[in-house]
Formats: structure tokens, sequence, C-alpha cells
């Protein structure tokens, strides 16, 4: 197995991402991270200006990557597919990248990152309404709503550490919606 080996800007975020969803933004300097990552101060200046670009860049990445593994998230095959995929999506995106959702679960105050998750999820909104309509909900309207919150919830919730029964909710909200 060929063994890859980490630039040093990429060692310096990927160090950064682990301080911050571990210890939190606030509490962690640069100077912390520069140890942890073996690298001077000054590099990280250098290729990120300051710490709040360094926290952007982390925040746009993990959202890139997210994308990318999801392309197909978005699809819609039918109603009930595409509302059993969101049920099970906030488990199944922790599970892939849990430092970056602790992170961003810790950062949900920081209006950034805040603005960034609304970009992330806003797409889903207008599909999950097309769901709801199609299966002759009477409020569609409040249903995605409502759906919407579980789904921020759920995905908090477990990338914190603060639901251990995250099979059996998905499930749970899966029979409310008849999709099982």
């Amino acid at each position: 197995m060929k063994e890859t080996t980490l630039s040093r800007k990429e060692k310096i975020w990927q160090t950064a991402l682990q301080l911050f969803a571990t210890n939190g933004y606030l509490d962690t300097s640069t100077k912390e991270i520069a140890a942890q990552a073996g690298v001077s101060e000054a590099l990280i200046f250098k290729h990120f200006g300051n710490k709040d670009a360094l926290l952007a860049h982390i925040v746009k990445a993990g959202y890139r990557k997210v994308l990318m593994q999801h392309k197909g998230m978005m699809s819609y095959k039918s109603a009930k597919d595409f509302l059993k995929n969101m049920v099970l999506l906030p488990s199944q995106l922790v599970a892939e990248e849990p430092l970056f959702w602790k992170l961003q679960e810790r950062l949900s105050h920081h209006s950034f990152s805040r603005t960034q998750h609304e970009l992330f999820i806003k797409p889903v909104q207008p599909i999950l309404l097309r769901a709801f309509m199609e299966l002759g909900y009477e409020n569609p309207e409040l249903e995605t709503q409502f759906l919407l919150l579980i789904i921020d919830m759920l995905w908090k919730k477990e990338a914190c550490g603060d639901i251990e029964n995250s099979a059996e909710l998905a499930r749970l909200i899966e029979q409310k919606y008849h999709l099982i």
C-alpha cells in the first residue's frame, strides 16, 4: 500500500481541523497548530494569512469534500427514496467526516460557518417540499420545515456524541413518513 505524504499546507489545515474540533476555535492558537503540525507559525500566516482565513479554508474545503462525495444526494428517483436518503444523511455524513462535523457543531454560532451550512442545505428544501407534495401531505411546507429541523438536530447530536440511538431514531422517522 502506498503511503501518501501531505504537503505542509495540508498538514497545517488537517492539524487545525483536529485542534479546532477538539479544543474549539477560540481555544486554539496558531502557535499550537504550528507546534502540532511541525511547522513554523510564519508558514501558517504565509499559506492562510490569519487564523480566521485558516478556519474559512477548513470549512469551505469540508463542504466541498462532502458535496463531491455525495454528488448523487440530490438525485430524485422518487419522493420516498429522497426522503429516506435525507433521513439517513446526518449519520452518514458524520461517520465519514467526524472531525469536520464536530467542528461545524462547535461553530454553529459562528456566522461564517452557519452561512456555509445554510448554502449547503438550501438546495435540499425545495426537493423535500416537492417530495411531500407528491406524497400528498396535508401541509408539505410544515413537513419540510419539520424534517429539516430534525436533520439539523441529528447531525449536531451525532457530531458531538450526544446520541446513542441514531439508527433507531432514523427508523422511527422512516416509519413516520412510511418509508419502510
